[in-house]
């Protein structure tokens, strides 16, 4: 691994380094000042790509990292940081993109299996509905663009509420001729990989490789515990437990919708990342909520719950009971 920048280095007399905030195997991420503007902060990932290969495949690995940086840089869309510059210097490699304040979702998990208690299937409902979007706008960009590395250390949801999907590390360009060009060397998580990514970049991956991830991803949350994984299901497809088993709160139509985007062949998972959705919430916009900020609950939410529904009608019915008595009399 590269040898990390020290605080206070400055590059390309634009960009402060203030500290470590992630580290890849192909180097470190940044929190940076931008000192052409004023009170801007951003995150600097780095790359430096491996010394041991021979020359002409790490000049064109550089060139495909800068060539695909400018379609990254054309991004535009609230659930995905902005890439604002990308440059070399030596033999390292920089993508410059917004700073994301806020905690990471498995943070959150983690803080709620801390508590006793999962994550609100509302909640995490709400985000995912988010998430959907940043992946729908990617994979329908010209040619498609896949993320690769879907996971809740990948999703942070900001003070105010808004999920970004953050991390470009693997990101993928899909030809036209629909194979795949890695902008970076790497094979995502293995927890949320599908068994079509094993393959490094020999496999075939497209859109439903997203949402097979993305699907773990909510298998993760709702359960506070990891999905198996694909290679261990493939030899022991009776091995993985259905997210009811362990959160009986969860909803059969948002498990069947996980498990549909959990199958292991491609073609037996959700085709695009719409009809996941639909699966999903259907026509249901969930809010977006400031994080860190209790609601009290709504109507809606209160005639959801099947105990406080029973007590509502009981209470409406012995309202009308009395009503009767009195007007009888």
């Amino acid at each position: 691994m590269p040898t990390p920048l020290k605080t206070g280095e400055v590059l390309r007399s634009r960009y402060k380094i203030r500290r470590i905030i992630g580290h890849g195997g192909m180097g470190s991420i940044y929190l940076a000042d931008d000192l052409r503007l004023e009170g801007r902060q951003c995150a600097l990932k780095e790359v430096e790509h491996d010394r041991t290969l021979p020359g002409e495949v790490v000049q064109q690995a550089r060139d495909q990292f800068l060539r695909e940086a400018t379609v990254l840089a054309r991004l535009d869309h609230p659930n995905l940081p902005k890439v604002s510059d990308f440059f070399s210097i030596g033999p390292r490699d920089y993508l410059v993109m917004d700073f994301v304040p806020g905690n990471d979702l498995r943070t959150l998990m983690m803080e709620a299996r801390q508590r006793g208690e999962y994550l609100s299937e509302t909640e995490v409902l709400s985000w995912a509905n988010q998430i959907a979007d940043a992946l729908g706008y990617m994979h329908n960009q010209t040619p498609p663009i896949l993320h690769r590395d879907i996971k809740p250390s990948n999703l942070k949801v900001t003070p105010s509420g808004l999920i970004k999907l953050v991390d470009f590390g693997l990101v993928k360009i899909l030809a036209s001729e629909e194979m795949t060009i890695t902008i970076l060397q790497g094979r995502g998580t293995a927890l949320y990989t599908p068994l079509e990514q094993y393959g490094g970049d020999t496999g075939h991956t497209d859109r439903r490789s997203d949402i097979y991830a993305f699907g773990a991803t909510l298998y993760h949350l709702l359960t506070n515990q990891p999905p198996l994984e694909a290679r261990e299901r493939f030899l022991h497809p009776e091995n993985l437990t259905s997210p009811r088993q362990v959160n009986p709160e969860i909803s059969m139509r948002t498990e069947k919708a996980i498990l549909w985007a959990m199958n292991l062949h491609p073609d037996e998972r959700p085709q695009d990342i719409e009809a996941f959705r639909q699966a999903l919430i259907g026509n249901w916009i969930p809010p977006i909520r400031p994080s860190n900020k209790s609601q009290p609950p709504t109507l809606q939410m209160i005639l959801s719950a099947t105990r406080e529904r029973i007590l509502l009608l009981v209470a409406a019915a012995l309202l009308v009971f009395s009503l009767i008595l009195t007007l009888a009399r």
